[in-house]
């Protein structure tokens, strides 16, 4: 058998088969599914019994089997645990099938394959690693594949890739210009024999190295040039392409693996809970065993000539050994075999609640919440961090371009017919573009100054708009003469083309070599020598263009830190100046970028092009060598000015925000705008406040100067007037209720990168927490998951991340809870999150509502199930010392049997499901009623152990009332009433009832479902046990029902 070796690079040869079949790639088919019909019933019964629980009363089973220890029958833990492996095997089974069904549609959708010089039909599971296929519109692409050709002029095609990233604006692929003359020509497709060497498999859905080589020539590859499995062709009648990876080495299927699974507190509590149970049932049974050795030796040695020993018990030891078993067994029961089962049904079921919830259903997006999980819902009502994007999840994510500086001269001042600033936009005069044939009507502007610039063609105000024209990745639809859809993958770049639209500057068309706007009435083809692409690192993005006079220019457009550091000296007032107009544009809550350009010798963009041609062709290190280039080529800018966009709050965020502080929710705002951006937005959402004592604004370049502002901040809001010491000053106590609603902490990017040093990361978190609002402006991505993991780390709190982009699955991810906003900016941080919904809004509602009440349902769920399971079991304890410590059981056995799963099941389950002890108003109206849970007061160890002791006390009683009540007393005949099936009965019912009454007393809220069940379940037992306790039964099973009914001759 051949074993494949790890792949560290991939060679694919096209329309080479045998080539390929020698790397041992795997092939088309997909396998998700985990069982067959063979395997199912040992994998699944494997799987299960590695549960600790399960693989617990699989041991007691064996043990009852065993005669010499036992004093139940089988069936009394057989049947509760045929029942929870049956329930959960039936889910498994029908998840398995589900996966199954879908694997074999897939498998059998068709696709044509060029294969013989001829395209054939091919199921999808028997395309191969080389083979070139042929998609037509509207086709799923069968595999991963590099795109060769189309329909479309210069090799483009639309695909739409929702099943990848839940998005449903179509994205542009483009094929090399060498592949694309290739057409849908079968015979030169037939022929092609390039061989592309790219990176192994892997999840990344976003990037792509390769090259082709062909004809002697070396091509560079990127994710634009590729097709991944799972997308969909749109709007291209044809293209064809190479399969690159298949079946399960898709990146669509790389991305299918298990996400780490994320427990909550009350989980791990539970687990130590159970263990805590199992230790003090060992500890009874060494007790009891060794009462039945003293026993023996003692009292039992009188009744040896009638009561013979066994032959295998040699002594009193080892009677008291087997003792022992006996009653691990007949003890059982205080190990709750039902309690996890019965838990994930509660989860179940608060899940649902959530997703029928019309409360948190968004008309406008026609979006309902959605929980994506069911571990996770009682931890909503223990969250004491939330970690809070600002763009989209605060605000409303879509932009429209209100201001402007262009060489030292701001623009978009809202003004009267007269010319005059006003406050009062209803006021002002809309400018009227109807100059320009091409413009937006739905894009408004009220600073007609700007325009009468434009008609004026001033040189700097010109070549402002022509940048927003040019640099960008938008894609243009003419769906007839005039007029023009933009798909633009950020509503940034949209708002900015749109404006140049409006303003003249037309954004028309683009190929892979051309861009062409209508500027000023004119056509105008530039051409495309290279783009400098947008990431989170470098915060920026450049285009190259050579426009019809031969005049080369690069155009680059991002954050003004990231462009003023590459500005040339020349520039250094208008800087300064455009650098007040973005405080003035951030100072109004606005997001702004810097736009900035550099005329290009011909000489020296040949030899840097043949450098991005050789970095564009290795495997290894390219996006490094490629983003050096970058920078090379992005200095000595000369600035143009800077744009300032609008992006509204979304309603009710201000209310949401008031409403989680007064439930002593702390919330940190992380986001990527500047400072003055995130501080007015801040203002206007009541997180930073003029009553406040001092906002402390961190801003130190270096690690020294961020220690000395923090601990300045920490000391002022201490007090302290002196330090003794650095490693005192640590170690303060932060926990002063009395300055955390006085303070706020501001700290940018650079900032932020040296507080998380591990020598100042617990000075930050200090200093932070005694603060009311933290706001760290300028991250990246993964600051933002630094940030939640040193909460998580260091303060113990449960913690809560909502975002609605792509730069926010890293700290949904790696939050407790992550929370996604359907936002404008695709599905990543909804297919990351564990909750969804389509406005902040609703956060308050999940967390106050649904969030507490899964809590408050949880907790006493637990707290009466360990109560009730305890009052049952410890009967038989108190009963060792009165039957000469046998391991004889107090009850029927058939009445332990159904305890648990039939009499006491459903009223637990109702009061889990349903109980509130406050209505939604009234969660709403009185936020700090959600302080319990962050305190973790309903349910820990304290609560366990009061709840234990109110088992065993109430057992005590169940045992030794009727034990009094009935020992001495007599029949008129002068027979004792008293013997076990009626002191068994007796107990049994008293039992049933005491604790039907204790969960009448802790339901808070009842509905007609809780009556049911419980009233229910209580006519059920007496039902039972009227049949039971009758001659009828006995007649005809004897052995099964051994307790001789009560009229019984």
């Amino acid at each position: 058998m051949k074993v494949k070796p790890a792949e560290e690079e991939r060679h694919v040869k096209a329309n080479e088969r045998d080539y390929n079949d020698r790397f041992l790639y795997a092939d088309n088919h997909i396998k998700t599914s985990k069982y067959n019909v063979v395997t199912f019933l040992p994998i699944n019964l494997f799987e299960q019994f590695q549960r600790v629980a399960n693989a617990y009363f699989l041991v007691l089973l064996i043990l009852q089997l065993i005669p010499e220890i036992s004093s139940l029958s089988w069936f009394t833990t057989i049947v509760p645990l045929v029942l929870v492996l049956v329930i959960t095997g039936v889910k498994d089974a029908t998840d398995d099938y589900f996966r199954y069904s879908s694997d074999q549609q897939v498998n059998n959708r068709q696709s044509e394959v060029l294969f013989g010089g001829n395209l054939q039909i091919e199921k999808w599971m028997n395309v191969r690693v080389g083979d070139i296929i042929k998609l037509e519109n509207n086709q799923f692409v069968a595999a991963d594949i590099l795109l060769l050709s189309s329909s479309e002029p210069y090799g483009l095609c639309y695909i739409e890739t929702a099943e990848l990233d839940g998005e449903t604006n179509l994205k542009v692929r483009q094929a090399l210009t060498v592949t694309a003359d290739l057409g849908d020509d079968i015979d030169k497709l037939a022929h092609f024999d390039g061989e592309v060497i790219c990176e192994p498999p892997n999840n990344k859905l976003d990037k792509f190295t390769g090259t082709l080589y062909w004809r002697d020539e070396k091509y560079p590859l990127d994710n634009n040039k590729m097709l991944l499995r799972g997308c969909v062709l749109r709007n291209t009648e044809w293209s064809f392409g190479m399969v690159i990876f298949a079946g399960l080495q898709t990146k669509l299927m790389q991305n299918c693996g298990q996400t780490k699974l994320k427990r909550t507190s009350i989980d791990k509590l539970l687990n130590t809970l159970v263990l805590w149970i199992f230790g003090f049932l060992l500890c009874m049974g060494v007790v009891l065993a060794v009462g039945n050795t003293v026993w023996e030796q003692r009292v039992g040695i009188n009744f040896r000539v009638y009561l013979t020993w066994d032959d295998f018990l040699k002594n009193a030891v080892f009677s008291g050994f087997l003792t022992f078993w006996s009653y691990v067994i007949i003890l059982n029961t205080v190990v709750p075999i039902s309690l996890y089962v019965s838990v994930e049904v509660l989860r179940l079921g608060h899940s649902y609640f959530i997703n029928w919830d019309r409360k948190m259903y968004c008309g406008l997006k026609d979006r309902a919440a959605e929980a994506r999980t069911t571990t996770l819902n009682e931890e909503l009502g223990q969250v004491e961090y939330i970690f809070s994007d600002k763009t989209g999840t605060l605000t409303q994510n879509i932009m429209v371009f209100k201001k402007g500086s262009i060489n030292g001269k701001t623009y978009g001042e809202v003004c009267d017919e007269f010319g005059q600033k006003v406050d009062n936009i209803t006021r002002s005069v809309c400018v009227d573009f109807s100059f320009n044939p091409l413009h937006d009507k739905r894009f408004s502007f009220h600073d007609i100054s700007l325009v009468e610039a434009v008609k004026l063609e001033e040189p700097s105000v010109h070549e402002f708009f022509r940048l927003l024209a040019l640099c960008h990745t938008v894609m243009s639809e003419e769906k007839s003469e005039g007029n023009l859809v933009y798909q633009a993958q950020s509503p940034d770049e949209g708002a900015l083309v749109t404006a140049a639209r409006n303003f003249s500057f037309v954004f028309r068309a683009r190929t892979p070599e051309t861009i062409t706007l209508h500027e000023m009435g004119k056509a105008v083809t530039y051409q495309l020598l290279a783009i400098l692409d947008f990431s989170n690192m470098r915060k920026r993005m450049s285009v190259i263009v050579r426009n019809p006079k031969g005049q080369v220019k690069l155009y680059s457009k991002g954050a003004d830190t990231v462009i003023f550091d590459r500005l040339d000296e020349s520039n250094k007032d208008l800087m300064h100046t455009t650098l007040e107009h973005l405080n003035e544009f951030a100072g109004e809550g606005l997001r702004t970028l810097a736009l900035a350009y550099r005329d290009l010798d011909e000489d020296y963009l040949q030899e840097w092009m043949k450098k991005l041609l050789s970095a564009s062709t290795v495997i290894e290190n390219r996006e490094d060598r490629l983003a050096g280039l970058y920078e090379e080529m992005e200095q000595g800018l000369m600035l143009l000015g800077a744009t300032a966009i609008e992006d509204k709050l979304q309603e009710g965020v201000p209310e949401t925000i008031a409403r989680l502080n007064l439930a002593d929710i702390k919330i940190w705002v992380l986001t990527g705008d500047k400072l003055e951006t995130t501080m007015n937005i801040g203002y206007s959402c009541n997180m930073l406040r003029d009553d406040m004592n001092k906002v402390f604004v961190i801003s130190g370049n270096s690690l020294l100067e961020a220690q000395e502002q923090l601990r300045g901040a920490k000391i002022h809001m201490l007090g302290l007037s002196r330090v003794n010491s650095a490693v005192d000053f640590e170690k303060t106590d932060t926990s002063a209720d009395n300055t955390i609603a006085e303070y706020a902490l501001i700290i940018n990017g650079h900032s932020l990168a040296h507080a998380l040093e591990p020598e100042l990361e617990e000075l930050l978190l200090d200093t932070a927490c005694l603060c009311k609002t933290v706001i760290c402006c300028r991250v990246t991505p993964m600051q933002k998951a630094q940030v939640v993991e040193l909460v998580k780390k260091y303060k113990g709190a449960v913690t809560l991340a909502i975002g609605d982009g792509a730069n926010d699955v890293s700290m949904i991810k790696m939050a407790h809870i992550g929370v996604g906003i359907s936002g404008q900016e695709g599905m990543q941080a909804v297919l990351a999150s564990d909750y969804s919904f389509a406005q902040f809004r609703y956060l308050q509602r999940l967390l106050l509502v649904h969030g507490r009440w899964s809590y408050f349902r949880m907790c006493n769920f637990l707290r009466y199930f360990f109560y009730k399971n305890f009052a049952f079991t410890l009967v038989h304890f108190w009963f060792g010392f009165f039957c000469g410590f046998s391991a004889q059981s107090v009850y029927d056995q058939w009445f332990i049997t159904l305890f648990n799963i039939v009499y006491t099941s459903l009223p637990v389950l109702a009061m889990g499901l349903f109980d509130q002890d406050v209505n939604e108003q009234n969660s709403y109206r009185y936020p700090s009623l959600y302080k319990p849970g962050q305190l973790n007061l309903l349910f820990n160890k304290r609560q366990f152990f009061m709840g234990t002791l109110q088992g065993l006390a109430t057992s005590f009683l169940l045992f030794f009332v009727p034990l009094g009540s009935l020992s001495l007393a007599v029949r008129d005949d002068g027979l004792q009433i008293s013997e076990q099936q009626t002191f068994s009965v007796i107990v049994a019912t008293s039992l049933v009832i005491v604790v039907t009454v204790q969960i009448v007393l802790d339901t808070h809220y009842w509905t007609a479902v809780n009556h049911l069940f419980v009233w229910g379940s209580l006519a059920v037992y007496f039902a039972i046990s009227f049949a039971m306790q009758s001659d009828g039964l006995f007649r005809l099973y004897p052995h099964q029902f051994p307790y001789i009914g009560m009229n019984c001759p």
